[in-house]
């Protein structure tokens, strides 16, 4: 891969956004790069989970508009189809805890991407950028959908309106993301990357489906939904271990079946 960096270590995917001197923008190549990369993730048994950010100074600055608006270029349409679209999807249907550490600027796509995530971070430095009106263009990835249920539709509104620059302090605040963490090795987003990687990995995937359904549906229809995903998780193996651990009050050791 040219634009992604990706390892799998402790039981978790490493994902790098790799094209640090252009603030790690979006081109089509590079959206592939980053689809292969999660899928290889999604189906990959020894990865419980999957841990995403930048390199460089910026997690990524949403689209390159070289790419966007070159005359023989793909296209809005094509560039949203092939790019951000299945992007977004994949990381909310896979069914493991997918971490975003946002290192820097969040812009445009860059900051939906992030959103997107089941759970984000961000440095001190870093912020969020709703920046599509700044050049005439409306929110793609998910946004509409995303940003409102995180901080409620007034907020989402003026920030989407107005492009604004969120920090990282705001953004927890509001909400917006999980927390904010320091820069190093041991890092808050690298240590529940792995500690998510050691629990329940079954469970953890049933509570995403669930969490995806929850706003479309009403609460009786949840409930029915919530039932029958409780007997999968209560056939899964990990189940049974974390009983059998805590009956004979030990550590439990799951193994994401």
């Amino acid at each position: 891969m040219d634009h992604i960096k990706k390892k799998v270590e402790n039981g978790v995917a490493w994902i790098q956004l790799s094209r640090a001197d252009k603030l790690n923008s979006f081109t089509i190549p590079m959206g592939r790069e980053l689809r292969s990369a999660l899928e290889d993730a999604r189906d990959d048994s020894h990865v419980r989970a999957i841990h995403l950010t930048g390199e460089g100074r910026g997690f990524c600055a949403g689209q390159d508009l070289d790419e966007a608006i070159a005359e023989d270029g793909p296209g809005i349409g094509t560039i949203v189809d092939e790019t951000y679209n299945p992007i977004i999807t994949l990381i909310r249907e896979i069914e493991k805890p997918v971490i975003c550490l946002v290192n820097g600027v969040a812009a445009g796509a860059g900051a939906n991407i992030a959103l997107a995530c089941d759970i984000t971070y961000a440095l001190p430095h870093a912020n969020f950028i709703q920046s599509f009106s700044n050049i005439g263009l409306v929110p793609d990835s998910g946004g509409t959908f995303t940003l409102p249920r995180l901080v409620g539709m007034q907020r989402a509104t003026a920030l989407m309106f107005t492009g604004d620059k969120v920090s990282a302090a705001d953004a927890v605040a509001m909400g917006m993301i999980y927390a904010v963490t320091e820069e190093g090795e041991n890092d808050a987003s690298r240590t529940m990357a792995e500690r998510l990687a050691a629990r329940p990995t079954k469970a953890i995937g049933l509570t995403k489906k669930l969490l995806n359904s929850a706003s479309d549906q009403s609460i009786w229809q949840q409930m029915m939904a919530e039932k029958e995903m409780q007997i999968e998780a209560a056939n899964s193996n990990d189940h049974k271990e974390g009983v059998a651990a805590f009956l004979e009050k030990r550590k439990p050791t799951y193994t994401g079946t």
